[in-house]
């Protein structure tokens, strides 16, 4: 797909969503699949299959439910969970705070339900990590509950956070903080999710420091292998820390829906991908999201037929699929990573809030944008083109900038 196709698709689907009732167009069936999730939720539908979090945490659903869409609904948790998935992924920030009340609206409705799940909720302690045991009380507020089996340090990177926050996995701070927050029965397990491009240095230090029992990352099968990404996941998986996988499927957009090689084993080319992430034995689950019935369905399917790891030849095939594809975000290349601690320009962030905007519909990706300090949206001082051409997946960065520029400046 071109870029002028693939552009006049998105615009498509924003105007869509914005003059369609949430839920109407963006979760199609789902009123039509209430009885089926309403008969599997009293059948006792089987969870997914699962994996251990780390050392010391919990087995979690292979995948996750994950948050911030458009059409993300009690309804929407509902068919989820009819369908065996134990893990929902939900963010201060989610929908503009909105994705906790509706949380809170499904567990209002299901009580029970909450001792099988595993739920996880971030915050942006910007002041410091001591900030979270004061932040911890409202997101239990919003969601209703009493507690979070996980809580993060929702997109730790040094520009939101700080350089000092590079340190934080393995200072004395933070660690005092998680004692705190567990001591409290407020919070079971602690964490920081992660897709900057000094992931390597944040994972180096989580490694180090030890007491960390989870990490989300921007993760993709074809990272390089041996390389300072690669490195971090090994230690940190040495060290006991669980690890998940987040925005998997975000530079799979335009893929082929089917490939032989796949047709062959059952799947379509999404939940190759799928299972090509859960093929790293390392990775204890993938945050996924799933805006409508099909991608649900799709997902679980995925889920319940993983048996064993891909094959090398069918994971080539996969990344010369990916490749061949147009993309808005580098999934995470030794070059874009390198260059994103290098320079001031965030042109990692602002890649990601072009897929927002453009995949999602995410109108608050503009608001986003705008809070990054004007020397971070300046891209006088980089060769676009140089940037793009370094990166293995080819991320085309002029006119990515472009783009964000008119979409949100």
């Amino acid at each position: 797909m071109n870029a002028k196709k693939n552009l006049f698709t998105r615009r498509n689907f924003l105007r869509s969503a914005l003059i369609a009732p949430v839920g109407a167009t963006l979760v199609p069936n789902l009123a039509s699949h209430a009885a089926d999730a309403a008969k599997a939720s009293e059948t006792g539908t089987s969870p997914l299959p699962s994996r251990k979090l780390g050392r010391n945490g919990p087995k979690v659903s292979m995948l996750i439910f994950g948050g911030d869409m458009p059409a993300y609904s009690p309804q929407h948790l509902d068919f989820g969970w009819s369908l065996g998935i134990r893990y929902f992924d939900t963010a201060a920030q989610y929908g503009n705070g909105n994705d906790e009340t509706k949380l809170a609206q499904w567990l209002t409705k299901y009580p029970e339900r909450r001792k099988e799940l595993f739920l996880v909720s971030k915050d942006h302690p910007r002041k410091g990590p001591e900030q979270l045991l004061e932040m911890v009380d409202k997101r239990l507020e919003r969601i209703n509950t009493s507690y979070l089996d996980l809580y993060f340090i929702h997109g730790i990177n040094p520009r939101e956070y700080g350089e000092a926050s590079l340190e934080w996995p393995k200072s004395d701070a933070f660690k005092k903080v998680i004692a705190q927050l567990k001591n409290s029965g407020k919070v079971k397990m602690v964490g920081f999710s992660c897709h900057d491009d000094h992931a390597p240095q944040y994972l180096a230090a989580a490694a180090e420091g030890g007491f960390l029992d989870a990490v989300m990352v921007k993760y993709s099968p074809f990272h390089e292998k041996g390389g300072a990404f690669d490195q971090g996941l090994t230690a940190c998986h040495k060290a006991g820390i669980g690890l998940v996988a987040m925005k998997t499927l975000r530079n799979a957009v335009d893929v082929p829906k089917r490939l032989p090689e796949f047709d062959k084993m059952g799947l379509t080319t999404h939940q190759a991908l799928l299972h090509a992430v859960w093929s790293d034995p390392r990775i204890s689950a993938v945050c996924n999201r799933m805006e409508n019935v099909d991608h649900i369905q799709s997902s679980v399917a995925a889920a319940r037929n993983y048996k064993s790891a891909l094959k090398t030849g069918q994971l080539e095939l996969l990344h010369k699929t990916v490749l061949a594809g147009w993309r808005t975000m580098c999934p995470g290349c030794p070059s874009c990573n390198r260059i994103g601690t290098e320079t001031r320009f965030a042109f990692s962030d602002i890649s990601r809030f072009v897929t927002y905007y453009e995949q999602d519909g995410n109108l608050a990706a503009r608001s986003r944008y705008q809070e990054l300090p004007p020397v971070h949206r300046d891209a006088s001082q980089v060769n676009l083109t140089a940037l793009r051409d370094a990166c293995q997946f080819k991320t085309d960065y002029p006119e990515i900038v472009r783009r964000a520029e008119r979409y949100f400046a």
